[in-house]
């Protein structure tokens, strides 16, 4: 446990929810981190539901139910969920031109012991998390 390192920060409005997440990422130089915590609220989302390949977007008020994946200078993989003012839940792959409405109280955590990256590896289209031992 004590080669875990905590880094919390809080989003203002009108911040971009992903772009802040990797540029701390690139700023601290995360190698291999994971979200802690997340909540707030969003008044735009733009998230890629299951096997869809084009983001979805919505404006309104919406809260921040989850927000969980890796997260590494090397690429991130993030899914979030979301509960519009009626109580509706949606979630995906979160995209940049997620927009905080009043605040996103974000807590990533990460370890000195692996490095993330991000990689075809043949098993999917798609760059795939690769973990290398420290």
């Amino acid at each position: 446990m004590n080669d875990i390192t905590i880094h919390a920060f809080r989003l203002k409005p009108g911040e971009d929810l992903k772009q802040s997440i990797k540029e701390l990422a690139d700023e601290q130089q995360i190698q291999a981190g994971w979200i802690g915590a997340c909540v707030g609220s969003l008044t735009k989302y733009k998230i890629r539901f299951a096997n869809a390949l084009t983001a979805d977007s919505g404006c309104g008020h919406f809260e921040i139910i989850n927000l969980t994946g890796t997260v590494s200078c090397n690429g991130s993989h993030l899914h979030l969920a979301l509960a519009d003012n009626t109580g509706k839940t949606i979630g995906g792959h979160l995209c940049e031109g997620s927009i905080v409405y009043t605040t996103a109280e974000v807590v990533i955590l990460s370890t000195s012991k692996f490095i993330f990256k991000r990689e075809v590896d043949g098993s999917t289209p798609w760059k795939e998390l690769q973990i290398k031992s420290l």
